[in-house]
């Protein structure tokens, strides 16, 4: 998940003398055909549209503390100048020490859910390899595409799982589609590969037993169900398969990936979304992933989400929203639904 912090300020009437200024700027690359200063937004329609001379606007404001937002309108193009939002310097040891702390959480949380150190090792090994390399790819991702991001927040939590997983904090916009498209599946594809393996250790070293009351059921995803069946023979009617730590964390994997492909506000899905459709889409988008959340007994998570929609009122999208998404994006979206789709799971029930 990132922690998508940027706040957008537009320029208020307070900042009249820079409307010249700044039209100025703009009319070096674009033909002006009005200039609006309303309330809550100051924007500039325009006759043109050239993403290169787009990218040189990009940086010419970003001198001078603005960001442009370039969007079709009717026949035109609008462009929208906010303040550039001012952020502090990172501090890397935080990054360190809340990685330390979550170590150990992570080894707890195993440790009881095993009932020796080493499965509590195991297990935390596992479950930090699935989340770091989700927010890796994030930024990396960023770093690819000039994003400026910071290293991954480990967030340390409680058992059963001793971490609420990690952030990372954007820090500046997301210049295209493209970029905004490839922040959003990079995590999710980056978690889910080293899902698999995990997965597959993990129920290896699970084993079967007759079914007691008080246990905790997994329904198991899609994805979980084929690596079950080719791993271990047809668990009989009053039996359950007892995962192991590893398989859990590969289970918590999983889960993570479904909750971050919810096509919700600032989430991953909410990124895809928001680079494939327009804002209008993109809300309904998210509404849809909330009642999903709902559906499958997700209730905090799907408070979270309404709590996160409510606040945002709408994703801002990329600097440039006339450009298109490649078509091979195109293609890697449907991957990712078919993805997301393996991954749907119901939160677990006492049995």
């Amino acid at each position: 998940m990132k922690n998508h912090d940027i706040n957008f300020k537009p320029v208020g009437c307070e900042q009249v003398d820079y409307t010249n200024f700044i039209e100025d700027h703009v009319s070096r690359y674009f033909h002006i055909k009005s200039t609006h200063i309303e309330e809550k937004e100051f924007y500039m329609i325009t006759y043109d549209y050239d993403r290169d001379k787009f990218v040189k606007l990009v940086d010419d404001l970003d001198k001078i503390g603005y960001l442009p937002f370039i969007n079709e309108y009717d026949d035109n193009y609008k462009i929208n100048i906010v303040q550039k939002p001012n952020h502090g310097e990172s501090r890397t040891h935080i990054n360190i020490l809340l990685l330390l702390v979550t170590i150990v959480t992570t080894i707890s949380a195993g440790y009881l859910f095993g009932g020796n150190i080493w499965e509590g090792v195991v297990f935390s090994m596992a479950i930090l390899a699935i989340i770091g390399s989700h927010e890796s790819a994030h930024y990396f991702a960023s770093r690819k595409h000039g994003v400026k991001a910071t290293l991954p927040y480990f967030v340390p939590g409680i058992p059963p799982i001793g971490t609420f997983g990690a952030v990372i904090s954007i820090k500046s916009a997301i210049p295209t589609k493209n970029a905004l498209f490839d922040l959003g599946v990079s995590g999710p594809i980056a978690g889910i590969i080293v899902t698999i393996p995990v997965l597959i250790i993990g129920i290896y070293l699970s084993h079967v037993a007759p079914l007691q009351q008080g246990s905790i059921l997994f329904e198991p995803p899609i994805l979980m169900q084929i690596i079950i069946g080719l791993i271990t023979p047809d668990i009989p009617s009053g039996y359950q398969l007892y995962i192991h730590p590893i398989a859990f964390a590969g289970w918590v994997g999983i889960i993570v990936t479904m909750l971050n492909l919810m096509p919700v506000a600032f989430l991953d899905g909410g990124h895809i979304s928001r680079s494939l459709f327009n804002t209008k889409i993109h809300l309904l988008l998210s509404i849809t992933g909330i009642i999903i959340t709902l559906y499958l007994r997700w209730y905090f998570m799907a408070f979270l989400m309404g709590f996160i929609l409510l606040m945002s009122k709408k994703h801002p999208g990329a600097l440039d929203n006339v450009s298109k998404l490649s078509r091979n994006r195109k293609i890697l979206s449907i991957v990712m639904v078919i993805i997301f789709i393996l991954c749907l799971s119901p939160a677990p029930r006492i049995a």
